[in-house]
C-alpha cells in the first residue's frame, strides 16, 4: 500500500487495482479507502461541517485538477492542428493571406468546438477521439466553409470544390491526430482523476480493477458503502466533507439494489458536492449505447431500438464484410505464406489449425487459424484445468506451456487470427461479431443469452478489444449489447480499436 501523502498530486499515481480497505487513523491517502457517511476518520460526525464547498488546499495549481488541466490542453491542441492545417493548406493551394487565414481560424474554431461540445468531454472516464469522429467531421466541414467565406477570392469567384475538400480534410486530419496525441501526453503528464465510490465495496473493487485494465486516467481513492435508510445517514454537507477530505475529482454511485427513489436520492446528493458525477446502473448492461432519452412534457422516457438486423442491414454487413477481407488479402496474403512456413519450421505438424465453433443461428462451422500449439494441446487440457485465468466458462492461460515459439509471436501480435480472413470469404464469420465458441462453452449459454447468434461471429468484437479477460457471463452481455445496437459506424469504430489494440501489443 502507498504512502504517498494525499497533497502530493504532481506524481501521477501507479495504474493499479488496489483493494477497498476500512479506514482508519493510520491509513495514509490517497490508497483506497472505505468511508462510513456520517463519519469522519476519527468517528466524529460531519453533520456540523459547512455546507459551502471550499477548493481542497493544493488543487489550485493548473496541473493539480485533472479535469481543469486536461479540458484547456485538449482545446489547446485543436487550436494548434486547426493553425496547422490551415497554414500548409493555404500555402498549398494559393499562398495568399496566409496569416490572417490563420490567426482568424483558430478562436472561429474554438467557437465551433465548444459549441459542438468537443471540449466537453468531463462527462466520460474514458473519453475517445473515435468516437468524436462524427461530430469533428461535421465541425470540421463548418470550419472550412467559414475560412473560405473569409478570403477575398471566394467572395468575388464563389467556392472551388477542390479547395473545399482539400482544406476539409486538412482540418480534419490534423484534428484527430492532434487529439490522439493531446490525450496520450495527458495520460502521460497530467495526474490521474479521483474518483470516490458511493455503492458496495465489492462493486468498488470491480471498479477499480476494470479502471486500473484499462486506458482510463482515473482511480479509486475512497468508498461510501450504502445504508438502509439514506434520510438518516446522507447529508450534502457530509458527502462535501468527504469529497474535500480525500480530494476527490468525480463520484460514481454504483448501486446494486437501490430503489429508483433511493438512487435519484444519492445522485442529487452527490451532484451537490461540486464534481462530476457517475452513475453505474444496471439497466444500461443490457440497453447499451443506442438508447434515445424523449421528453413528454417534463417526462423523460426512454427509446430503445428493435433488437437485431433487418434484412437490408444484413445484406450491407456482409457486402462490408466482403470488401474489408478482399482488402485485408490483398495486403497481408505473403505475410499469411511467411507465417505458415515459420510455423512447419518451428515444430512438427501442420501450419493451420482447424476447429468447430457454433456460428450464426447455432450453425456449426470450422474456423481457420495458425497452429500455436503442440499437436497434442487438447490431450493435455484437462491437466491445466486448475490455471485457467478466464472465469467461469472459458479456458484461457496467459502463459499456456503448450504455446510453441512461434506460436508465442503470433498470439502477442494476434496474427494467429489472420487466417480467419477466409471464414469471412466463405460467409462462416464477420470482420466484427460477437466470439465464435466451441462447441463445449456454447452449451453453457442457454436462454435469451442465446440472442448473441443473431450476428455472424466476428474476427474481432466489442470484447477483443478490451484490456483484460471478461468471464463468460460479462463477454454474453458485451455481445448483447453490441447486437442489440449494431450499427455500421460501430462496426468501423470496433475495427480501429483493434488495430491500436493489436499495436499496442496488449494481447496476453
Amino acid at each position: 500500500m502507498s504512502s504517498q501523502p494525499a497533497t502530493d498530486r504532481r506524481r501521477r499515481p501507479q495504474r493499479q487495482s488496489a483493494a477497498v480497505v476500512e479506514l482508519t487513523p493510520s491509513v495514509a491517502l490517497p490508497p483506497p479507502v472505505s468511508l462510513r457517511p456520517g463519519t469522519n476518520a476519527t468517528g466524529a460526525t460531519t453533520a456540523d461541517f459547512s455546507a459551502r464547498f471550499v477548493r481542497p488546499a493544493g488543487r489550485g495549481h493548473f496541473f493539480s485538477d485533472p479535469g481543469f488541466a486536461s479540458k484547456r490542453l485538449l482545446a489547446l491542441a485543436d487550436a494548434l492542428a486547426v493553425a496547422v492545417a490551415v497554414s500548409l493548406t493555404s500555402i498549398l493551394l494559393n499562398g495568399g493571406d496566409v496569416l490572417l487565414l490563420t490567426v482568424a481560424s483558430v478562436p472561429l474554431a474554438t467557437l465551433l468546438f465548444t459549441l459542438g461540445g468537443l471540449h466537453r468531454h468531463d462527462l466520460r472516464l474514458v473519453p475517445s477521439t473515435i468516437d468524436e469522429t462524427p461530430s469533428i467531421l461535421q465541425l470540421t466541414g463548418l470550419l472550412t466553409l467559414g475560412i473560405l467565406c473569409l478570403q477575398r477570392e471566394v467572395l468575388a469567384h464563389g467556392i472551388n470544390g477542390t479547395q473545399v475538400a482539400v482544406l476539409w480534410l486538412s482540418i480534419f486530419i490534423f484534428v484527430v491526430a492532434g487529439r490522439f496525441m493531446g490525450r496520450a501526453l495527458m495520460r502521460r503528464f497530467l495526474p490521474a482523476e479521483r474518483c470516490l465510490v458511493i455503492g458496495d465495496v465489492d462493486q468498488a473493487d470491480r471498479i477499480s480493477r476494470k479502471l486500473a485494465a484499462s486506458r482510463a486516467s482515473a482511480l479509486i481513492v475512497g468508498c461510501i458503502p450504502l445504508e438502509e435508510h439514506v434520510e438518516e445517514t446522507w447529508s450534502p454537507a457530509a458527502i462535501r466533507h468527504v469529497v474535500q477530505r480525500i480530494e476527490a475529482d468525480r463520484i460514481i454511485i454504483a448501486s446494486t439494489a437501490a430503489e429508483d427513489q433511493d438512487l435519484a436520492e444519492f445522485i442529487r446528493i452527490a451532484r451537490t458536492a461540486g464534481v462530476n458525477v457517475t452513475v453505474l446502473p444496471r439497466m444500461l448492461e443490457v440497453v447499451g449505447p443506442g438508447a434515445a432519452f424523449d421528453d413528454v412534457e417534463g417526462m423523460t422516457m426512454l427509446g430503445l431500438p428493435r433488437f437485431g438486423l433487418t434484412r437490408s442491414a444484413h445484406y450491407l454487413k456482409r457486402a462490408f464484410d466482403l470488401v474489408g477481407s478482399l482488402i485485408v488479402l490483398v495486403l497481408v496474403g505473403p505475410i499469411i505464406a511467411a507465417i505458415a512456413v515459420a510455423i512447419k519450421l518451428d515444430s512438427p505438424g501442420p501450419a493451420f489449425f482447424r476447429q468447430v465453433r457454433v456460428g450464426r443461428e447455432d450453425k456449426h462451422f470450422r474456423i481457420f487459424k495458425f497452429r500455436t500449439m503442440v499437436t497434442d494441446a487438447e490431450a493435455r487440457k484437462g491437466e491445466l484445468h486448475l490455471l485457467n485465468e478466464a472465469g467461469s466458462g472459458l479456458f484461457k492461460i496467459a502463459k499456456d506451456p503448450r504455446v510453441t515459439r512461434v506460436g508465442g509471436f503470433l498470439r502477442r501480435s494476434s496474427l494467429d487470427e489472420l487466417p480467419q480472413i477466409f471464414n469471412v470469404l466463405r460467409g462462416d464469420m464477420s470482420l466484427v461479431g460477437p466470439r465464435p465458441l466451441v462447441i463445449d462453452e456454447d452449451s453453457q449459454i442457454v436462454g435469451l443469452d442465446r440472442s448473441r447468434l443473431h450476428l455472424t461471429p466476428g474476427m474481432t468484437g466489442p470484447w477483443q478489444v478490451l484490456s483484460a479477460r471478461v468471464p463468460l457471463q460479462e463477454m454474453l452481455c458485451i455481445d448483447y449489447v453490441y447486437v442489440a445496437n449494431w450499427s455500421l459506424w460501430l462496426d468501423f469504430k470496433i475495427l480501429l480499436r483493434t488495430v491500436l489494440h493489436v499495436a499496442r501489443r496488449r494481447n496476453q
